[in-house]
């Protein structure tokens, strides 16, 4: 069984991760940079206050 971490910071962190390398890899799918940004700047701040 996959266990799935409670901490929201590093569970935005790893989506954002797997997002922009699933971009990175097949350029022919579209993620808006915008989407990217907000999920990034949330799991940094989420990470920074220890949730």
């Amino acid at each position: 069984m996959i266990n799935i971490t409670k901490n929201l910071g590093m569970l935005l962190l790893a989506i954002y991760l797997i997002l922009v390398g699933v971009t990175l890899l097949f350029h022919t799918i579209a993620i808006p940079v915008v989407v990217t940004g907000i999920l990034a700047l949330a799991a940094g701040i989420l990470i920074l206050i220890g949730r």
